[in-house]
């Protein structure tokens, strides 16, 4: 097995999920052919047993071989809006770290849809699919204030060795119209994965 083929299973334990066109333009960007390409390598690792495809959608999604994702599973959208955000990272500059769902406190305090360096910066990006209710997304914020007066996340292991702990961004990717002002520390909304 090449390190390309390693690099997309990989990229299919840490998405969950990704379509053919999010794997071709990942990892088979500036060749001749990459759609054809892609669906070589592809049909090559579904038959050796390293990705399953989910076959009932117009284009074919990918999923590592022992990923317990369903093909009828609501998260697919969500995974996949996941991708979408790493590839327009990936335009401007690709991040150092981008973990998918990582697990910074209990459950029901914070949860960030992604953990981010990029651009020499730390974010928690919170990919929205629907619009929240300002009552919702208040409550969202407010579990990262409380996360951030409680300082666990100076003690986690991205942190910059010697010098002052640095809390992420705040990124809100989606539609929407929310009051971000009055937080201790940076929020962003955008509709895409684009800061200027």
């Amino acid at each position: 097995m090449i390190s390309r083929d390693k690099a997309i299973i990989a990229d299919l334990m840490k998405f969950r999920v990704m379509s053919r066109d999010d794997i071709c333009a990942i990892h088979f960007r500036g060749l001749k052919d990459p759609i054809k390409a892609t669906n070589s390598v592809l049909k090559r690792l579904r038959r050796d047993g390293h990705v399953r495809a989910i076959t009932d959608r117009h284009q074919y999604l990918y999923t590592h071989a022992d990923q317990t994702l369903k093909k009828d599973s609501a998260k697919i959208p969500h995974f996949l809006a996941i991708v979408a955000v790493y590839r327009e990272m990936c335009e401007v500059e690709k991040p150092k770290v981008f973990e998918v769902e990582p697990k910074v406190g209990e459950k029901g305090t914070v949860e960030p849809d992604v953990f981010a360096i990029w651009r020499k910066a730390p974010f928690y990006i919170e990919v929205q699919r629907n619009i929240y209710s300002a009552k919702v997304f208040k409550a969202k914020l407010d579990r990262y204030e409380a996360f951030y007066y409680g300082e666990e996340w100076a003690k986690l292991s991205w942190q910059p060795r010697g010098k002052k702990p640095i809390f992420p961004r705040i990124w809100v990717i989606g539609e929407g119209n929310y009051d971000l002002q009055g937080r201790p520390f940076s929020v962003l909304h955008t509709q895409r994965a684009r800061i200027n």
